[in-house]
């Protein structure tokens, strides 16, 4: 399934270049499909409902201890069946169990882009996980200790009322633009600044 069409893709990749152009600091944008498969939900829920079917049986029926079993085996087996689509399964999930796995694909993220290598320790993750509706924007501690508080938050606000208007393309445009800004007004372009990381989109499925 693809997230963005290619000429939108092509559209945030020139973004991060152009906000690049205006910075010594590095920006890299990951989009993924998914921080978790919570493929453990269904066969938990099933398995509780499947707890209760012996005593329903038990009570208001005359089947036998092996009859029960099965039927027991056979609820088991329907419901985990029936909750196992993406979907349904990531619905299930509280909102703040999906926070969580989010922001630890995020952490993962800005770890595995090397982005915490940078010569000036000025790595930017702009973070966002599609099932979960989770976006952040993960910075290294130099940026951090020079950028106001509550800006990369306010980006985040942007970002997803754009998402939520379905308009998610100028939406990142937006907001790589905004954290090239804010990156910019602490972190102007030197003499020897080289491309340390990649400008293009990442998607994670």
């Amino acid at each position: 399934m693809r997230l963005f069409s290619m000429a939108d893709e092509a559209r945030i990749s020139a973004a991060i270049a152009d906000a690049e152009q205006r910075t010594s600091g590095e920006i890299v944008v990951v989009v993924a499909a998914q921080s978790d498969g919570y493929h453990y939900v269904p066969p938990l829920i099933a398995g509780i409902v499947s707890l209760f079917v012996p005593w329903v049986l038990i009570y208001f029926t005359q089947l036998s201890i092996v009859q029960i079993y099965l039927v027991q085996l056979a609820v088991f087996a329907i419901v985990t069946a029936a909750l196992m689509p993406l979907r349904v399964r990531t619905a299930l999930v509280p909102a703040s169990i999906k926070r969580m796995h989010a922001h630890r694909r995020a952490v993962e993220q800005f770890l595995a882009q090397n982005l915490h290598t940078t010569g000036g320790r000025t790595g930017v993750l702009l973070f966002v996980s599609v099932a979960e509706r989770y976006a952040e924007i993960i910075a290294d501690q130099a940026i951090d200790a020079k950028v106001p508080d509550g800006t990369w938050q306010a980006i985040i606000d942007d970002l997803t009322a754009a998402i939520g208007a379905g308009q998610p393309t100028e939406g990142f445009v937006a907001a790589i633009g905004a954290i090239g800004t804010a990156l910019a007004a602490h972190f102007p372009p030197g003499t020897n600044d080289p491309n340390e990381l990649p400008d293009h989109l990442i998607i994670l499925q």
